[in-house]
């Protein structure tokens, strides 16, 4: 059941070996958890007050009808004891606000394989939609929606809802992802139950993406501020006025510029590819997928290859722009956009008349000891999810506190950042969520966007026709169709005009590297309440209501 996990699950038989593997994971992990308790000689009812269950995602949630299952079958415990336990042990963490990315299962499914779990729900879900009857008797559709079982798309499970139902708090994991998720995908549910919703923002963990990764830095911060920032990042805030320390900008300067050599060699290792560590880098790393947009990114790289080729004698700021991440195995359009980038890549890397002013790289294999590579020397942190769409985000943080400075959207921790940064300190652009919206409502003809921007219909206009793809001429043209078709829900060309500026401002900054490495140090040194521990703290206070015990 185990040997390869999270499959292929765009065929039924590997949608049903993942739907297995979840089932197999939260089995044997609550029976180990209960054989625990029950050793200790500890009484089942006593279960809340020893455990606490964080539902990370909807992945896990077959748990909760196996904890119920557990006591009722197994232990012989009433039915009303066996909910009661298992609404006060879980809680569930959200992490989309997509719907389409909230977690179903066929009811035939749980018919063949889980029959008895398929019962729980239907109690539970008998029990909900009682209560939701008594407080709004003639609304059947807030029923229809709220039910745990969709009758709209072939019947199925939304797991989503039963951890909502079934936990006794669940939180997003920053400001705007948490409003949005009660506006939005669980609006009824935080109309019915209005206490069960918080936040607590992501955190990242300090000693592996400063510490462990970043030697140079973590020597000049513990040389002003000794050890205690390792473990209580906020530390930080005590070292801002050396952001208008000419030594210590130097010294923070000198750093980059040595991460810069690194990962330029890394580069040079991995893919064969000679970079200048004097140029800006520019940097992209994170799953591929069109919300996150790398689509966006590419564009604009074309569009700077254009002007470059355009004007060669022109004094334009260096640039290497490195792309890394890693795809579903079966979002066929997210592996279009990877190869359409190392096709791009490959055109504008060997092109004399760019002269080296912009190289592009594609580093395979993206896991967390090549980000440790990356995220020090990085100038700048490429965070442009369509407004609303990303739920909060870290590599923005260790980006951050790292020292590069953010182009981004108003969207995840993005927001958070630029409150603790100042405006003037990162480069925002491009729609909000609410703008997004609005947009939505009123349609969005994406044609007629790039009709209305001569550059961005070249750029369209060369990967359509297949300038970077000369083997196969319509390499290209599934990833442009699907930005151009009406009402393409990413915004990818809505965004281009705004998205363009804010890199115009990024240069013009570049050009002064003593401005650029003073807000380079103050987004350092104000990332303080991103660390793990701090979010770590928030979860074990208000969601577990547990105190340390050292």
């Amino acid at each position: 059941v185990s040997r390869i996990l999270y499959p292929d699950d765009t065929t039924p038989q590997g949608k049903e070996l993942r739907f297995k593997q979840q089932y197999f994971f939260v089995s044997a992990s609550l029976q180990d958890m209960l054989a625990q308790h029950l050793a200790e000689e500890r009484p089942l009812e006593s279960l809340p007050d020893a455990w606490a269950i964080q539902l990370n995602d909807t992945h896990p949630a077959l748990a909760i009808p196996e904890l119920v299952r557990l006591l009722v079958d197994e232990h012989e415990m009433e039915w009303e004891r066996a909910w009661d336990i298992t609404r006060r042990v879980f809680a569930y963490t959200n992490h989309t606000l997509l719907p389409e990315a909230l977690e179903v299962w066929p009811v035939a499914f749980f018919e063949r394989i889980l029959p008895r779990h398929l019962q729980i729900i239907y109690l539970v879900n008998r029990a909900l939609l009682d209560e939701v009857a008594a407080r709004y008797p003639n609304d059947h559709e807030r029923r229809q929606r709220v039910s745990l079982i969709d009758e709209d798309h072939g019947r199925q499970v939304r797991m989503a809802h039963l951890a909502v139902v079934a936990s006794h708090t669940v939180n997003g994991v920053a400001k705007l992802h948490s409003e949005l998720m009660k506006q939005t995908i669980f609006a009824d549910f935080a109309e019915i139950y209005p206490d069960r919703f918080t936040n607590v923002t992501n955190g990242i963990a300090v000693r592996r993406w400063l510490k462990q990764s970043n030697l140079g830095l973590s020597a000049l911060l513990t040389e002003r501020l000794g050890h205690a920032w390792e473990n209580d990042l906020e530390e930080l805030e005590r070292l801002r006025w050396a952001a208008d320390d000419a030594e210590f900008r130097a010294r923070f300067a000198a750093v980059k510029a040595e991460n810069k050599v690194q990962l330029a060699e890394v580069i040079q290792r991995r893919i064969g590819l000679e970079v200048s560590p004097h140029a800006l880098y520019d940097v992209q790393v994170k799953r591929i997928h069109e919300y996150k947009r790398q689509l966006l990114n590419l564009l604009y790289v074309v569009a700077r290859y254009n002007r470059i080729r355009a004007n060669p004698s022109g004094d334009f700021v260096p640039r290497v722009v490195v792309f890394a991440g890693k795809a579903a195995p079966g979002y066929v359009m997210a592996k279009n956009i990877i190869k359409l980038i190392n096709n791009v890549a490959r055109v504008v890397n060997s092109d004399k008349a760019v002269n080296g002013r912009l190289k592009v790289a594609f580093l395979p294999d993206y896991d967390v000891s090549l980000a440790q590579r990356i995220m020090p020397a990085a100038d700048l942190s490429e965070q442009i999810s369509t407004a609303g769409m990303e739920a909060s985000g870290t590599g923005n943080m260790k980006l951050a506190l790292n020292g590069a400075l953010t182009i981004g959207t108003l969207d995840g921790a993005n927001i958070e950042i630029r409150e603790q940064v100042g405006h003037e300190n990162i480069f925002i652009f491009g729609l909000t969520a609410d703008e997004v919206a609005a947009h939505r409502r009123r349609g969005y003809s994406p044609s007629e966007v790039a009709r209305a921007n001569p550059e961005l219909l070249k750029a369209l206009e060369m990967i359509d026709a297949g300038y970077f793809t000369p083997s196969n001429l319509a390499d290209g043209k599934p990833v442009v169709d699907r930005v151009l078709s009406d009402g393409e829900p990413y915004f990818v060309l809505a965004d281009f005009a705004a998205y363009s500026a804010a890199q115009d401002a990024v240069d013009e900054l570049y050009r002064r590297p003593d401005d650029w490495t003073r807000k380079s140090v103050i987004n350092t040194l104000s990332m303080g309440i991103f660390s793990s521990d701090r979010s770590i703290r928030e979860y074990a206070q208000r969601i577990w209501r547990i105190r340390p015990v050292i």
